[in-house]
């Protein structure tokens, strides 16, 4: 009679290729969940700059007689409390209360060190020159850039070297 050879530990390793197959692919879908999260956390950063330009570029709409007053460089060293003296702003005032807001949200919403610079290159008619008031049309373009610093998203890059991103905006106020 002939004896039967059973094949001992072919089961084993099978299950061990199945495991080293299945180790390879939530490795990758690891990758991708890192990918993802560095994505919408750029994504979120980018959101956050957009509506700070716009709520400045709100806030320099409603003082279009001063726009070229808002003409600057702003980071953390130009924040302030944003208040007037009484709760009622004169317009003149209003751009100093603008500049402060505006330089806190870049410091509350963006990473640290994150600049912004406006330059406006417009004129008054003669009768804002006359009365000295906020209300005659503004002829000029205005440029907004926020620059931050963020991860960059490359595969080779490391957390400890960032790149600068930035926002760029011409309108008219």
């Amino acid at each position: 009679m002939r004896k039967l050879m059973r094949n001992r530990g072919f089961t084993l390793l099978e299950v061990l290729i199945a495991v080293l197959i299945f180790t390879l692919g939530l490795l990758g879908v690891a990758g991708l969940m890192v990918l993802s999260v560095r994505t919408n956390h750029s994504a979120y950063l980018r959101t956050q700059a957009s509506f700070i330009a716009q709520g400045m570029a709100d806030r320099m709409r409603s003082n279009i007689g001063w726009a070229n007053d808002y003409n600057g460089t702003y980071d953390a060293s130009t924040t302030g409390a944003g208040t007037c003296l009484g709760g009622v702003c004169p317009p003149s005032a209003l751009v100093t209360r603008d500049t402060q807001i505006f330089s806190q949200q870049l410091v509350d919403m963006l990473p640290s060190g994150s600049t912004a610079t406006i330059e406006c290159n417009g004129t008054y008619g003669e009768a804002h020159k006359a009365r000295g008031s906020g209300s005659e049309p503004f002829d000029g373009i205005c440029s907004m850039v926020i620059a931050w610093n963020e991860a960059d998203l490359s595969r080779g890059a490391t957390p400890s070297a960032p790149g600068t991103q930035t926002f760029a905006w011409m309108f008219q106020p």
